[in-house]
């Protein structure tokens, strides 16, 4: 039997572990996959999370003041790494699935791949906009928002295609995760309006939310505590990212619009070199996690960014 996310969270009295893998870059193979999910099988996780990276347009100099549009997908295989993973490990796989770079036929051909490969767990996000651009631009006739994208998945659960001829269609089963952000996703104008669509989604037929990283748990608890107000009364599974350099000061706030403790960054500060951050990293997260785990959450859910020696550390300390 195919098992859901939720359904290890039901059938579960104890909190869970699980962790998220940015697929290989392109050129490479399964070995450094193998090498960051291996230290941390001993810790039973419950599933683990494949990003996906839509493709990045790079204009090259041409001669004679031309650019030449050059299409690159640095991180291709997110569907294939995927069934590796479940055929090699028998662990529950969470493929992501995003609105950028995908058509709505698209998305419905990679639906129906990951059907036949017998997953049927995937967490919905829009993805990010373009580098190097602010806006985000949805592909023609592509899902705009992650709620489109869930009614999409939603109507193939009740085998509803694209192709309203098709006969005889068959209901697909699919578990679907989103995101949620303890500090606001960094377009919304305010909390409210971000719970206002979060609900939206819920409704739409998400079972889950999975956070976006938080180095505070006070944030954590207040949003829990929020979306069971705006009735949000599903899982909600706290994501963890240790820091592990110094970059992370500025990446980290720039890039997920989210806050660092003062003692964390003091303590960071002191620290000469990244291997000395990489600790105070590790045992912070573990602290944090201690706690989470104290207050009975569903799952503790790691961000490895593909290395996983920290993970391992924290998890050794937690479960």
């Amino acid at each position: 039997m195919k098992k859901t996310v939720i359904q290890h969270i039901e059938q579960s009295k104890d909190t869970l572990f699980s962790f998220e893998l940015l697929p290989p870059l392109k050129g490479h193979d399964f070995e450094s996959t193998q090498q960051a999910i291996d230290p941390l099988v001993e810790f039973n996780p419950s599933f683990i999370n494949i990003t996906y990276h839509q493709q990045e347009v790079v204009y090259e100099n041409a001669g004679e003041g031309l650019m030449r549009k050059h299409t690159v997908r640095k991180r291709p295989g997110t569907v294939g790494i995927s069934a590796a993973i479940k055929y090699r490990y028998g662990i529950v796989v969470v493929p992501h699935i995003i609105c950028g770079g995908f058509t709505r036929e698209d998305t419905e051909n990679a639906l129906i791949d990951l059907q036949f490969l017998g997953i049927n767990n995937i967490l919905t996000v829009r993805g990010d906009p373009q580098p190097g651009t602010r806006i985000f631009v949805p592909e023609t006739d592509g899902n705009v928002h992650a709620l489109d994208l869930i009614e999409q998945i939603t109507n193939l659960n009740k085998g509803i295609y694209l192709d309203e001829k098709l006969e005889n269609t068959r209901s697909m089963n699919f578990c679907i995760g989103v995101a949620g952000y303890p500090e606001k996703h960094a377009e919304s104008p305010n909390m409210d309006s971000d719970l206002f669509f979060l609900k939206k989604k819920i409704d739409a037929g998400a079972s889950y939310v999975v956070t976006q990283m938080f180095f505070d748990n006070k944030k954590y608890f207040k949003f829990v505590e929020l979306c069971r107000s705006k009735g949000i009364n599903v899982p909600i599974i706290p994501g963890l990212k240790p820091v592990s350099t110094k970059n992370h000061l500025i990446n980290i706030p720039k890039t997920f619009n989210v806050d660092l403790p003062v003692d964390l960054v003091k303590e960071i500060i002191k620290c000469k070199d990244n291997k000395q951050v990489r600790e105070v990293g590790v045992e912070w997260a573990i602290q944090q996690s201690k706690e989470l785990k104290e207050k009975g959450v569903p799952v503790l859910h790691y961000y490895t960014m593909g290395k996983s020696d920290n993970i391992q550390k924290i998890a050794k300390a937690v479960f």
